[in-house]
C-alpha cells in the first residue's frame, strides 16, 4: 500500500478539569512511571501487574514466552480461574454490592448483587456438568442481552469450557457455521427476545441450524425469556429451569492454564469461512481488568454501561468480565435506543445512575439527529465519564457528545481496539488532553508503530498501516484450527514479527494517532491515497447531514471514484431541491478538505445499513455503489429495508 494522505485538519485540544485531574485514580506523575517501566522492561511491566491484579492458584514464574512466535504466550506456567477473578474474590468486601442492573426493552428491571451473580452462576455451572460439558468443551451461546448471557459466559468460564457467543442477530446458516468450527457439544439459547417493542425468536434458528448435520451437538438449554411458546425436541432440548433444578449454589472454579482458551469469538464469516479469534484466560483477564482500571477509572461509586452486546468483543471485555474483574456495577440493556423513543439512552443512564457510559459512534450520530433538546430533559449529572467505541467518531459527533451529552465537562474516551487485541490498544486516559475524533496514544506496554509499504516506519504527519511492534497479554493466540490463517493474516510481514492491524493511521505532530480506516476501505482517487473517515467527517459538518459513509466504486478515469450515503437531519428534498442539496454537500466537502475528496455520487436514506450492534455494512454500500446484486448475508442487518431505498434511488 502506498502512503495515505491525511486531509482532514483538527487542531482544538481539550485539557482535562481540575475536579479530573484531583479525582482519578492515576495522576500524571503516576502514567509518567507507568509508561517508563513499560518502555524500560516490557515483559516485568506486565508480570507485575498480573501478580498484582489477578488472584493466581498457581503463581506464575514465566512472563512472556517467544519460543514459538508468532504464537506468544504468557503466564505459561501459572493457573487462575477467570470467574472466580470476576466474582469470589469480591465477596468478603462486596457481597451486597449491585454486580448488574438488568432493563429490559419493555422497562422491567432486574438487579443481581455480586453474591446472587455467584449463586447464579454456580448453579449453572453446575448445571453444565450435569449435562456431561467438561473443562476444554465448547459452548455456544446464542442469547440476547439479558443477565442470564453473562451467567452462561462466567459458568463456562467457571468449569473450564471455552465459549463462543453468537450475537442474536445471525442467522441460523452463521449459527452453524460457528458451532460447526467449533465443533461445539451444547447450545445455549432463549426462545426469543425483546427488542424495540417486538418479539423476535430465537430458538427456531437454533433448530434449523442444527437440522443438518452438527450431530456433536448433544443438549440445548433453553431459557425462556418470553411468554411465547417454543418447539422442544425430546431428547436434546431442556428448560434452563428445569435443568438447574436442585443444583447446588456453589462450586468450586477450576484452576485453568494461563494460555487455557477462555474463548473463541468469530468475526464477520458472512463471505468465507468464519474466524475464529481465540483468547487465552490469564493475558486476556489481565488486559480487561486493567483498561477498565486505566480508562474508565472504574470504583465503587461508578456505575458503568456499556451499550455493546455480548455477541461482540466489547461485550465480553467491557460487559461480562473486565467490569466485574474490578468489582463494579455494571447496566445491561435489551432494548434499542430509539424505542420507545430516542430519549431511551438518556432515561436509562438518568434512572440507574450511569456514571461511566461507553457506547459507539454510530449511536451517538443517530441520536444526534433528534438534535440536544431530549437529552436535556433528562438528568445527566452523574455522568463523569464517556466513551466511544467500535470506529473512528468524526468530530462533529465528538463535539456534540462532548458538549450535548457531557455537558462540557466529561472526558471522552476514544477507544481504538479489536476483537484481536482483547482490550483497549490506543486510548487515552481519563487526565490526557483531547483531540475531537484522535484516540490519543498508545497505552503503557503497547508500541504501536506506522509503516509504508516497504516496511519501513513513517515520521509524523505521514499516513500508513498500523502495526504494533511487540506482543501484550490479551492478544490473539490462534485463529481456531487454522494456525497458518492465523499467521497470514497477523503476522505477514518477512523481516519483521510485528502484529498487523488492518487500519490505516498517521501520527500528527504531538504524536496523537488517527485512525483513517480499514486499509480495504481506502480509496485511490487519481493516485490520491484516501481515508474513508475524513470525508465522511467533513460531510457531518454540514448543517443538514446527520449521518454518512463512504465507499469506493470504480472509475475509468480517476481509478476509483468517491460515492457517499448520507443520512440528513431534515426531510430529504426532492427534484430540483435534491440536486440543489447535492451540489451543496459536494462544495462543502471540496471546502472543508479540497476539490479532490468531492463525492462524485451522493445517495441519500433514511438510515445506514446496520447490524444490530450499530456497525455499519460497508461491504453492502460498495455493492450498491457499483450497481452489484446483494448476495451477500443480510441476516445481521437491523432494517434490511435500507438497503432497498439506496438501491432504488441508485
Amino acid at each position: 500500500m502506498s502512503n495515505i494522505e491525511s486531509i482532514l485538519t483538527e487542531n482544538r485540544l481539550f485539557e482535562p478539569s481540575d475536579k479530573i485531574k484531583n479525582t482519578v485514580a492515576i495522576d500524571e506523575n503516576q502514567l509518567a512511571e507507568m509508561y517508563a517501566k513499560a518502555s524500560n522492561d516490557h515483559v516485568g511491566f506486565w508480570s507485575d501487574l498480573a501478580k498484582e491484579k489477578l488472584n493466581w492458584t498457581k503463581p506464575f514464574t514465566v512472563g512472556l514466552d517467544e519460543s514459538n512466535a508468532p504464537h506468544y504466550k504468557w503466564f505459561t506456567d501459572g493457573e487462575l480461574n477467570v470467574s472466580y477473578n470476576c466474582i469470589d474474590r469480591h465477596l468478603e468486601t462486596k457481597s451486597d454490592k449491585k454486580a448488574i442492573i438488568f432493563e429490559g426493552d419493555q422497562g422491567d428491571v432486574q438487579t443481581y448483587t455480586y453474591k446472587e451473580l455467584h449463586d447464579q452462576v454456580c448453579r449453572f455451572a453446575n448445571t453444565l456438568t450435569a449435562q456431561g460439558i467438561e473443562k476444554g468443551d465448547r459452548v455456544i451461546i446464542y442469547m440476547p442481552m439479558i443477565p442470564q448471557a453473562v451467567i452462561a459466559m462466567q459458568a463456562c468460564a467457571r468449569i473450564g469450557a471455552i465459549h463462543s457467543v453468537v450475537f442474536g442477530g445471525f442467522s441460523a446458516e452463521a449459527l452453524r457455521d460457528r458451532i460447526e468450527n467449533a465443533n461445539a457439544k451444547l447450545v445455549i439459547t432463549t426462545n426469543g427476545s425483546r427488542r424495540g417493542g417486538k418479539t423476535i425468536p430465537l430458538k427456531g434458528a437454533v433448530d434449523d441450524a442444527l437440522e443438518k448435520g452438527c450431530d456433536h451437538v448433544k443438549r440445548v438449554i433453553v431459557y425462556r425469556r418470553t411468554d411465547d411458546e417454543v418447539n422442544m425436541q425430546e431428547g436434546r432440548d431442556i428448560d434452563w429451569l428445569e435443568a438447574e433444578a436442585g443444583m447446588s449454589n456453589y462450586h468450586e472454579a477450576v484452576p485453568v492454564n494461563a494460555e487455557h482458551p477462555l474463548f473463541l469469538l468469530y468475526t464477520s464469516g458472512s463471505t468465507g469461512t468464519p474466524k475464529g479469534v481465540q483468547h487465552s484466560s490469564g493475558g486476556y483477564l489481565l488486559n480487561a481488568h486493567l483498561t477498565n482500571e486505566w480508562m474508565f477509572d472504574l470504583n465503587d461509586n461508578d456505575v458503568f454501561w456499556c451499550t455493546a452486546d455480548v455477541g461482540w468483543i466489547t461485550g465480553h471485555t467491557y460487559v461480562a468480565y473486565g467490569p466485574l474483574s474490578v468489582g463494579a456495577t455494571i447496566v445491561m440493556f435489551e432494548g434499542v435506543p430509539t424505542y420507545p423513543d430516542a430519549g431511551r439512552f438518556w432515561q436509562v443512564c438518568q434512572d440507574h445512575g450511569v456514571t461511566v457510559f461507553y457506547t459507539a459512534p454510530t449511536a451517538i450520530r443517530a441520536l444526534m439527529k433528534f438534535g440536544g433538546d431530549l437529552p436535556n430533559q433528562y438528568d445527566l449529572t452523574k455522568l463523569r465519564l464517556l466513551g466511544t467505541v467500535g470506529e473512528p467518531i468524526n468530530p462533529e459527533a465528538w463535539m456534540w457528545y462532548h458538549d450535548v451529552i457531557g455537558r462540557g465537562e466529561c472526558p471522552i474516551i476514544d477507544t481504538w481496539w479489536q476483537t484481536e487485541t482483547g482490550a483497549h490498544m490506543i486510548a487515552p486516559f481519563p487526565i490526557t488532553p483531547l483531540k475531537p475524533g484522535s484516540c490519543t496514544k498508545p497505552l503503557p506496554g503497547i508500541e504501536a508503530a506506522i509503516l509504508d509499504e516497504e516496511g519501513n516506519e513513517l515520521g509524523r504527519g505521514e499516513g500508513g498501516l498500523l502495526v504494533i511492534k511487540k506482543p501484550w497479554p490479551s492478544m490473539i493466540r490462534n485463529v481456531w484450527g487454522d494456525d497458518e490463517r492465523y499467521k497470514s493474516t497477523y503476522f505477514p510481514l518477512k523481516d519483521v514479527p510485528y502484529y498487523v492491524v488492518g487500519d490505516s493511521a498517521y501520527q500528527d505532530k504531538d504524536g496523537y494517532f488517527w485512525i483513517l480506516g480499514r486499509v480495504d476501505d481506502v480509496l485511490n482517487v487519481s493516485g490520491h491515497r484516501l481515508g474513508t473517515m475524513e470525508i465522511e467527517s467533513a460531510l457531518v459538518s454540514h448543517v443538514k447531514v446527520a449521518e454518512a459513509a463512504i465507499v469506493g466504486r470504480p472509475h475509468d478515469i480517476k481509478g476509483e471514484a468517491v460515492a457517499a450515503f448520507v443520512v440528513l437531519n431534515v426531510d430529504i428534498p426532492k427534484g430540483d431541491a435534491r440536486n440543489v442539496l447535492i451540489a451543496e454537500l459536494r462544495e462543502h466537502v471540496s471546502k472543508e478538505i479540497g476539490p479532490i475528496a468531492k463525492p462524485d455520487d451522493i445517495l441519500f436514506g433514511t438510515n445506514l445499513p446496520k447490524t444490530r450492534s450499530g456497525k455499519i455494512m460497508r461491504r453492502l454500500l460498495r455493492s450498491i455503489a457499483k450497481g452489484e446484486e446483494i448476495t451477500q448475508d443480510t441476516s445481521s442487518l437491523e432494517d434490511p429495508s435500507i438497503l432497498e431505498q439506496f438501491q432504488k434511488k441508485k
